[in-house]
C-alpha cells in the first residue's frame, strides 16, 4: 500500500498461522514490514497502534490469481472497477489480486497494459498485479513478450480456448507456449474446447433452445477435459509452466493426473462456486438461471467430492474467484431471449476464504494449513508474489484478523459488491474477517473501512514464481 508516513503496529495475543506452523502470540509491524514473531512483544518494541487479537485467527492477507475489474464484454462492462473490486477484496480478507490486462485485436501486449494501468492506478485500494491476455498472437507479439516478462514485471500470460473474439488457434497457443518456456513464464489457460461449443450453440438456436438453462448444454464436460488434456501435453513439449483457470471437475484432475509424469509443471485453479453450487440452478423459474451464466458453468454436485478431493490431496493448488460480475437488471437481461448474449461471470472476490473456511475447514474437507496454502501461499508462490502470501519477517505486513466463530449470512443487501445480486444469497457461514492490514496499515477495521483512499494501492512487478508442493494439507 502507498503510505505518507509510516507507522508501527503491534498484533497481541492472536492465534497465529504461518502456513506451516501455528501458536498465540504477537506480530510487530514497521515500515509496512512484519519485523517479528514471538510471545509478550510488548516487552520489546514500543507500537504507535496495538491490535487485540485475542480469540482471533491471525492468518495471511488473502491473494486471488483470478478476477476480472472492468473487464470489456458483449458491450458493456464488468460491475466493479479496481475501487469497489478492491474494497470487496480487503472486506473479504484479500490483500492482493491479479487481474487480467487485455491485448486487443490487432493491437500490441503494452497498450493492452496501459489500458489497465489507467483503469487501476487512480482507484485500487489494495495491491495488484497482472495477467497479460494474448487474443491475437504474431510474430511482433511474439518478440514482445519478453518486454512484457523482464520490463513490465508481468511474467504470466492468458490464453483461451473458446469464445470466438478471444480464442487462439493450435499454432498460436503453441507458439505462446514455446516463448513463455524460454522466458521462464507460465501461461494461464481458459480450457474449454471452442469449436464443440459453437457446434452446440448453432444447435440450441436452430432448435430454438434459448433459455439460460441451455448453457450447461453448450457447455459439456468433455468439451472442458478434451482442452486440458491438449494444453498440458502441448505445454510438456514447450517446457512452459501451465496453470489451468477455473476448473469444474473430475475429468480435467484425471487428466492432470495421468499427465503429472509428462509434465510437472502444470498447476490448477477452481474457484468457490465450483465447490459449493451445482446445476439444479439453470432449472430455476424464469429468467433466474442467468444470474449462475459463468463460463465453464456449474456441474452436476457429484463433480464438488472430486474438486474438494483434489484440493485436500493438491492436485488442486489454488483457489481464485473469476470474479467477473454483471447486474441482473441491466446487464444479464440483455439475454433473456438468447441466452448465448448474457454476459458470463459472477461476483465472489468478497467470500472466498469465509466460504472455504466455513465449506473446507469446518466441514472437514481440507485442513486450515491447507486453506492458507489454497487461499495466499501457493497463488503468491506460484505468480513470482515474493512479499506476499505468508506471515514472516521481512514480508509484506498483510495481515487478517479472522473471527472462526461468528455466525452471517451472505447477502446483496450487505455485501460490497458494485452488484445487484448475491450468487450465494441466504447461504450463512461460520467465519469472519474482522479486521485486515494491508502493507503495515488498518484498512478494515470490526469490518469497517479506514481511511481508504483511492489509488493507495500498488502495482507489484513480479519475477517468474517458483513451484509449490502437491503435498496434502
Amino acid at each position: 500500500m502507498k503510505t505518507t508516513k509510516s507507522r508501527s503496529l503491534l498484533i497481541r495475543h492472536g492465534h497465529i498461522w504461518t502456513g506451516n506452523a501455528d501458536f498465540i502470540g504477537d506480530i510487530y509491524i514497521e515500515a509496512g514490514k512484519i519485523t517479528a514473531l514471538g510471545v509478550d512483544l510488548a516487552g520489546i518494541y514500543r507500537a504507535d497502534d496495538v491490535v487485540d487479537a485475542d480469540g482471533l485467527y491471525v492468518l495471511p492477507g488473502g491473494v486471488d490469481p483470478h478476477t476480472h475489474l472492468e473487464l470489456p464484454v458483449m458491450g458493456t462492462f464488468s460491475a466493479d472497477d479496481f475501487e469497489t473490486g478492491t474494497l470487496a477484496a480487503l472486506h473479504g480478507g484479500t490483500t492482493c489480486i491479479i487481474d487480467l490486462a487485455m491485448q486487443s485485436q490487432g493491437g500490441t501486449l503494452s497498450d493492452g497494459i496501459s489500458r489497465w494501468h489507467e483503469k487501476a492506478r487512480h482507484k485500487a485500494v489494495c495491491d495488484y498485479s497482472f495477467h497479460c491476455g494474448i487474443v491475437d498472437m504474431n510474430l511482433a507479439v511474439c518478440l514482445e513478450m519478453a518486454e512484457v516478462v523482464y520490463k513490465q514485471g508481468i511474467p504470466s500470460f492468458k490464453v483461451f480456448m473458446a469464445y470466438d473474439d478471444l480464442m487462439l488457434d493450435e499454432a498460436s497457443l503453441s507458439a505462446v507456449l514455446n516463448e513463455s518456456g524460454k522466458l521462464g513464464g507460465m501461461v494461464c489457460v481458459h480450457a474449454e474446447r471452442g469449436r464443440m461449443i459453437n457446434k452446440l450453440v448453432q444447435e440450441c438456436k436452430q432448435t430454438g433452445r434459448l433459455s439460460p438453462k441451455y448453457h450447461p448444454y453448450v457447455h459439456p464436460i468433455k468439451a472442458e477435459s478434451d482442452a486440458a488434456d491438449f494444453i498440458i501435453r502441448r505445454a510438456a513439449l514447450s517446457g512452459a509452466l501451465l496453470y489451468i483457470v477455473h476448473t469444474t471437475c473430475g475429468e480435467v484432475l484425471d487428466r492432470v493426473y495421468d499427465c503429472l509424469t509428462l509434465s510437472p509443471r502444470v498447476f490448477v485453479e477452481t474457484c468457490p462456486q465450483y465447490l459449493l453450487l451445482d446445476d439444479r440452478l439453470y432449472d430455476l423459474p424464469g429468467f433466474e438461471s442467468a444470474k449462475y451464466v459463468m463460463s465453464p458453468p456449474l456441474r452436476p454436485k457429484k463433480e464438488q467430492e472430486a474438486l474438494w478431493f483434489g484440493l485436500n490431496a493438491g492436485y488442486i493448488q489454488t483457489v481464485g474467484t473469476d470474479h467477473c460480475p454483471f447486474n441482473f437488471n441491466g446487464q444479464k437481461d440483455k439475454g433473456k431471449d438468447d441466452f448465448t448474449r448474457i454476459p458470463n461471470g459472477a461476483g465472489g472476490i468478497q467470500h472466498r476464504l469465509e466460504l472455504l473456511f466455513s465449506e473446507g475447514v469446518l466441514q472437514n474437507r481440507i485442513t486450515m494449513n491447507r486453506f492458507i496454502e489454497v487461499t495466499a501461499v501457493n497463488p503468491a508462490a506460484i505468480f513470482g508474489l515474493t512479499q506476499k502470501g505468508s506471515i514472516a519477517p521481512g514480508k509484506d505486513a498483510d495481515i487478517v484478523l479472522f473471527d472462526p466463530e461468528e455466525t452471517h449470512v451472505i447477502s446483496a443487501a450487505t455485501h460490497h459488491h458494485n452488484v445487484d445480486y448475491s450468487i450465494y444469497e441466504g447461504r450463512q457461514v461460520t467465519g469472519r474477517v474482522k479486521t485486515v492490514i494491508a502493507g503495515g496499515k488498518v484498512v478494515i477495521r470490526d469490518n469497517r473501512a479506514e481511511d481508504l483512499q483511492p489509488g493507495a494501492g500498488r502495482f507489484l512487478k513480479r519475477r517468474a514464481g517458483t513451484q509449490c508442493t502437491r503435498s496434502t494439507g
